[in-house]
This record gives C-alpha cells, sequence and structure tokens, in this order.
C-alpha cells in the first residue's frame, strides 16, 4: 500500500511539474501573413485588414480587432472568412497617419486557442497606447485549471478502459475484487468529472481567460456549438453507457462467476479481510455477502441453506455458457464504448485537422486503445499484486501478450503520427514538439525495457496454494450459525421472544427434540433467554471478526513471502511510475504545436523580416543594346510590391531623360532561393517610352531577380536585371 501511495505522489507530482510552471499551450494554427503586413508603412490607408492562418480557425464577434493610437476601435464590421485560410475584418475609410494595432483570438481546427498583435503604420509611424506584449490565450489560473484537467481525463480513460479490459480478458476472477471495482469505478469518476470541467472552462479557456466567466451561461451555451464542445458532450453520453456497463461488469457477471465458485469454494479477497462477489465475503461484522452465495436462514426442516454439493453438471454447464455469453456480449459493448470515447478525443484533436484526416482519426483511434491497453492493464496487475492475495499465472501471461500486442500498435500508429505532424527530419530536432516526441519515445523504451524484465518474471512465475479458497461445509455452517443468531437477539430485544425461539434450531439452543428450552414462562425467565442469545451472537460475531483477520494475514504472508511475486511487483511498480511521466508527455504534445506548422509559421516570419522595405517599389536599370542609339534606362515601378497582386509601370528614357520609344519592353521575375521563375510579364504599351501592366502575381515574398528586356531595333536588344525584396 505504501508502494501505491508513492505512486500517487509521483503522479501528482509531474502533474503539477507539468501545468504549473508551464507557459499557456502553444496554439496549433500560426499566423504566416497579413495585408498591410507586420511592420510596415503604407502610403495609402487600407479599407479591410486580412490576416492568413496555417490551417481554418474559428471567429467570434471580437476575434479580429484594430486599434488606433489611442487605444479606440477603428474595424466597423464583423470578421469574416474570405477565402481558405484568409480572414478579414473592416475598417474605416481615410484612416489618419500613424501606427495601428492589429490584434487577433481565434480558435484552430484542433481546438486550440490562438492570440497575437501587431502593428502597422499609415503615412508613417507614430507612437500608440497600445501594448501588444503578453497578449496569448489559454494561459493563468484558467488554462492551468484546463490543462490539469486534459490530464486527469487521460488517465481516468486509460485506467477505465485498461482496467475493464484486464479484467474480461485476463483475470476474469478479478470482477469480485474490491480494490479493483474502486479502481475501475475511479477511472470512470476521473474522467466524467475531468470533461464535466473541461466543458465549464473552455469558454474562458478559449476567451477571456477570467476564472469569473467559467460558469457563465452564455460562453457554455456557445461552447456547445462548436466542435470541441460536441465532442465533450459526446463523451458525457458515452459515459452514461460506461457506467452501465461498470455495473453489469461487477454486478451480473459476478453473480454468473459466483455459481461456478461455490461449486469450487473459490472466494475472491482484496487482501484486507474482506471478501467480494464470487462465493460470499467473510466481513468483520461477520455477515455473509454476495450474489451467488449469500447464506439464508435455516427452514422449517432445519436446513443450514449453505448448498454443500457442488453443483450437477448439466447446472455447471448452463452456468458456463450463460458466463460465456454475458463474457461476449460485455467484450462487444465495451469496445464500442471505448471506441467511441477515443472518437472524442481524435475529432477534436491534432488527428481531426491537417493532412490525410479521415486515416488519422482512425489511427488516433487505435493509438489510444493501445495505450489504455497497456498502461491501464498495467495499473490494474500493480493493484491485482498489492492489494489481492493471489493472481493466477495464467492472468498474468495473458496480460503478457496483450501488453506485447498494444505495443507493437503503438509503434506502428505512432510513426504516422510523427510524420504527419512533422513532416521533415529537421522538425524533429528544431521543434518543440519533435524535442518532446524525441522524449517520448525514450521514455517509452524505458518502459518497454522494464516491461522486459517483468515478462522474465512472469515467466518463472507459478501459482501460489489458494489458503483462503476453500469455503467448507463446516465453515458456512459456522457463519450461517453466527448470522442467525445475530438475527435471534436482535428479534428477542425487539420483544418478539418467539421469532428467536423458532431460530433455535439453527443456534444450537434446542433440546434433541427439536423443542425450545426456554417456553417463555415469566419476564425473569425472558430476559435471561434474551441475555443468553445476546451473548452468543456478540462471541460468533467476534470469532468471525477474528478468523477473517487470520485468513488475511496468511494470505499476506505467503502472498509476500513469494520471491518471484515480489520481484514481479516492483518491476511493475517501475513500469508504472515511467508510465506517469510519459502520460505527461504525451498531455504536453497535444498542447505542442505541430513542428509541421511551427516550421512554416517560421518560414513566413523569416520571409517577412528578410523584407524590411514596404510600399511601392521603383528600380532604374541603365542598358546598353551596343548598337547606334542604344544607351539608355529602364525603370520598373511595382504598387504595392507585395504578395499578390501588383501594378507594374515601366518608363524608358534617354541619357537626356527624354521618353525614349523603343519597339518592345519584357520584364520577368525570378526567385532564386525557391526556384520559382522566370516568371515573363509581356506589359502594354501606354505612351512614347511607357509601358504598363495590372495584375502582376508575386506568389511569395523574397529577394526576387527582376530582369528586363529592352529591344531598339530588329537585332539590338539587351536584357538586365536587378534584385530587390518583393513581400
Amino acid at each position: 500500500m505504501r508502494a501505491v501511495r508513492g505512486l500517487l505522489a509521483l503522479l501528482l507530482a509531474v502533474a503539477g511539474a507539468l501545468f504549473g510552471g508551464t507557459a499557456p499551450a502553444s496554439a496549433h494554427a500560426a499566423l504566416i501573413g497579413s495585408d498591410p503586413g507586420q511592420g510596415t508603412v503604407v502610403d495609402k490607408a487600407p479599407t479591410q485588414i486580412t490576416l492568413t492562418f496555417s490551417e481554418k480557425v474559428a471567429l467570434s464577434d471580437n476575434s479580429l480587432r484594430v486599434l488606433d493610437p489611442k487605444g479606440q476601435r477603428v474595424d466597423t464590421g464583423k470578421a469574416s472568412n474570405l477565402s481558405g485560410t484568409m480572414y478579414g475584418v473592416p475598417v474605416r475609410s481615410g484612416l489618419p497617419r500613424g501606427t495601428y494595432t492589429v490584434t487577433y483570438q481565434v480558435v484552430s481546427a484542433d481546438s486550440h486557442p490562438v492570440s497575437g498583435a501587431f502593428t502597422f503604420s499609415v503615412g508613417a509611424p507614430s507612437t500608440t497606447t497600445v501594448s501588444v506584449s503578453g497578449r496569448s490565450a489559454g494561459g493563468g489560473v484558467v488554462g492551468w485549471l484546463y490543462g490539469f484537467a486534459r490530464y486527469v481525463s487521460y488517465a481516468g480513460f486509460i485506467v477505465l478502459i485498461g482496467g475493464a479490459a484486464f479484467v474480461l480478458a485476463c483475470w476474469q476472477r478479478g470482477a469480485g475484487v474490491r480494490a479493483v471495482q474502486r479502481l475501475v469505478a475511479s477511472g470512470w469518476v476521473a474522467l466524467t468529472s475531468a470533461t464535466l470541467a473541461l466543458l465549464l472552462l473552455r469558454g474562458s479557456y478559449t476567451g477571456s481567460g477570467k476564472v469569473s466567466d467559467i460558469f457563465d451561461l452564455s460562453l457554455i451555451g456557445q461552447v456547445l456549438q462548436t466542435k470541441a464542445g460536441a465532442a465533450l458532450v459526446s463523451r458525457l453520453l458515452l459515459l452514461a453507457a460506461g457506467a452501465l456497463f461498470i455495473a453489469v461488469l461487477f454486478g451480473a457477471y459476478v453473480k454468473q462467476d459466483a455459481g461456478g465458485d461455490e461449486a469450487d469454494g473459490v472466494q475472491a479477497s482484496d487482501g484486507d479481510g474482506e471478501a467480494s462477489g464470487t462465493g460470499g465475503s467473510a466481513r468483520s461484522d461477520a455477515s455473509v455477502k454476495g450474489s451467488g452465495g449469500s447464506a439464508r436462514a435455516a427452514d422449517s426442516n432445519g436446513s443450514n441453506g449453505s448448498n454443500d454439493e457442488p453443483a450437477s453438471g448439466d447446472d455447471a454447464a448452463d452456468l458456463a455458457a450463460e458466463k460465456r455469453d454475458l463474457t461476449f456480449g460485455l467484450a462487444i459493448g465495451g469496445t464500442v464504448v471505448a471506441s467511441g470515447l477515443a472518437a472524442t478525443w481524435a475529432m477534436a484533436e491534432h488527428a481531426s485537422t491537417g493532412i490525410q484526416t479521415g486515416l488519422a482519426m482512425p489511427v488516433d483511434v487505435l493509438h489510444l486503445l493501445a495505450v489504455a491497453l497497456w498502461l491501464g492493464g498495467l495499473a490494474t496487475l500493480l493493484v491485482a499484486l498489492y492489494r489481492a492475495p493471489s493472481i493466477e499465472t495464467a492472468a498474468v501471461r495473458r496480460f503478457s501478450r496483450i501488453a506485447f500486442g498494444s505495443v507493437v500498435t503503438l509503434a506502428a500508429t505512432g510513426v504516422y503520427q510523427s510524420w504527419r505532424q512533422l513532416g521533415s527530419w529537421s522538425a524533429l530536432t528544431g521543434t518543440t514538439y519533435g524535442q518532446l516526441l524525441l522524449v517520448k519515445v525514450g521514455l517509452v523504451a524505458v518502459v518497454v525495457g522494464i516491461a522486459w524484465i517483468s515478462r522474465r518474471w512472469s515467466a518463472q512465475l507459478v501459482d501460489a496454494p489458494a489458503v483462503v479458497a476453500r469455503r467448507t461445509p463446516e465453515k458456512r455452517r459456522a457463519t450461517v450459525a453466527a448470522k442467525v443468531s445475530a438475527q435471534s437477539g436482535a428479534r428477542t430485544e425487539n420483544g418478539s421472544p418467539e421469532a428467536a425461539s423458532g431460530a433455535n434450531g439453527n443456534s444450537g439452543s434446542s433440546d434433541k427434540d427439536g423443542e425450545p428450552e426456554v417456553s417463555g414462562a415469566d419476564d425473569g425467565g425472558s430476559g435471561s433467554a434474551a441475555s443468553g442469545t445476546s451473548g452468543r451472537s456478540e462471541r460468533a460475531a467476534q470469532l468471525a471478526r477474528q478468523r477473517a483477520a487470520m485468513a488475511a494475514a496468511r494470505a499476506r504472508r505467503i502472498r509476500d513471502a513469494d520471491p518471484v511475486r515480489a520481484g514481479l511487483r516492483r518491476s511493475v511498480l517501475a513500469e508504472a511510475a515511467v508510465a506517469i511521466v510519459v502520460l505527461a508527455v504525451t498531455t504536453a504534445l497535444t498542447t505542442t504545436e505541430p513542428g509541421r506548422t511551427e516550421e512554416t509559421a517560421r518560414a513566413a516570419t523569416a520571409s517577412a523580416s528578410a523584407s524590411p522595405r514596404s510600399g511601392p517599389l521603383s528600380l532604374k536599370i541603365p542598358f546598353d543594346t551596343g548598337g547606334q542609339d542604344g544607351k539608355g534606362t529602364v525603370q520598373v515601378a511595382l504598387d504595392p510590391a507585395r504578395v499578390g497582386g501588383n501594378e507594374m509601370q515601366v518608363y524608358v528614357t534617354r541619357p537626356n531623360g527624354r521618353a525614349f520609344d523603343v519597339p518592345e519592353v519584357k520584364v520577368a521575375f525570378t526567385l532564386v532561393a525557391k526556384s520559382i521563375g522566370p516568371l515573363p510579364v509581356v506589359p502594354d504599351r501606354i505612351a512614347t517610352g511607357h509601358w504598363s501592366s495590372n495584375g502582376v502575381q508575386i506568389p511569395m515574398a523574397g529577394d526576387w531577380q527582376i530582369a528586363v528586356t529592352v529591344r531598339t531595333s530588329d537585332i539590338d536588344q539587351v536584357t538586365v536585371n536587378k534584385n530587390a525584396k518583393i513581400g
């Protein structure tokens, strides 16, 4: 028990370290472009502000705001999706000169909040009272609570699904062990509580971040209309079905198991002197409890209420068939519920956005189920080794095979998910997501190594003798007698000596002819009979408590004396400790921006920082075609010289500055760094020495090479070029 408490302390410590000292959750959508661009100075005031993200985002009423230098809003309409991943908000026409601040707070397609701010200037930069630092969504107390609730929800899912699967697939007798029942039920409670908390916290988490908004009903209503809200509500509905599953597993299923166990006289215990379910329970109050093994008072023919003879062959076969049918039904129902619960994460997290979503979501469900079968089964095995008097060798070896299959599934699905989220080898070491993934892979390797040691212990494991297993007829008669004596004493104290007299056939207080020794003569005689009966019931209860305590102590001594089981307990405990850290890192991964998105955003930022110039571009390039009257200057003007459509003007002049009437001018754009181009543009002649072209498309920002071909005669022409930063 001390080891289990230590494991719980480790779980809380890891959760505190993970969520107590971290920054707000990283967003999974990144701003990769805007118009006007960040830090740019434009000559003409814009009428609309556009932002482009790496993936689709969800907008609210105040998702996009534009503030003037005094902090007053100048946006005039509701933000909307313009096309694809581009969003915009209109602003007042004729904005005065100065620096303006654009703030955004949206929700990415994988349900994580995204926020930030940038500035642009009209005419010339100016001072502004708006601060753009510290604007981040998902932080503060609400962010911490939301992160902790996510961790608890994952842990609850693993314990619930893994524990139930362990009982059904590996150790069906464990359904009657109280410690296992409490473990699985605690997983259900943890997952349900965490889901309700996430539903309440979500509105504030993606919005203001204020604690006071947690119970805002209007925010909760908005959450229910989102993809994340639908996933949480679906999870709650599936948990209601999960509650029914648990009730059947630990109720009707134990009753089915009781018939065969009663025939064998087997009794399951949790190691504390309290047996549960299978054949009855020896409790400290001397009551006999269980679905199929509860003792009853003797009937009028003197029966002691216990079935001393094993069940007949036909009855045993019927019970076995009923149990198989119930096991099959529970397995099907449990698989449906478990898959549905896993899908509530897949439909709202990383797998629901990006590339190959149709394949990614089923793979994510398999990944989550494999984690639950492995780590949840490991937790149940740990509880069984520490809290149950014994666990069959076959059960341990069955789990070993299931765990191996789960690890193989984890490896296959994990490789696919890693490729999908990273996209390149550089992202594995150059992004936060990749670095966390490497940590997770290392921890999983440690767990697999410890599991190999556990597998070696399992190979040496042999079944221990069942010292508390036999419930002989003598023990059943003694237990029934104790219960009947207690009931008789209670009836006598309530003024019903006849009821006590009727029960004395089983309590041993009648003569050989079956007539009661006390016939109810006077008040003194009646009181003496009640006193004697009460004394016998107290002694029987005391003896029952002593026997239960001795049996539990004997079971613990035998359990702890086995060196193989002790070694297996230690290795499984070590596995569970490292698995807790793995779960923490996994939770951190789900709140970290994928490497593929991070690299895309980094490239966009680098392109923006590589082009410090803003506004229209004008280049003057001298040329010489080599022929007579072949010298001059060509001027190329590009407006606004940003990504997208631009207007280009070309002017050709003689050395004396007069317009040069040349027969042909051609322009080509090439981005050498990205192997884009040349992109040819043939402008139209407007006047002598003046050429123009509208809608010149620049696909991305960068250091572009602009090549101009000038022909001065039928045979004289030259191509000159110059580099310029565009975008």
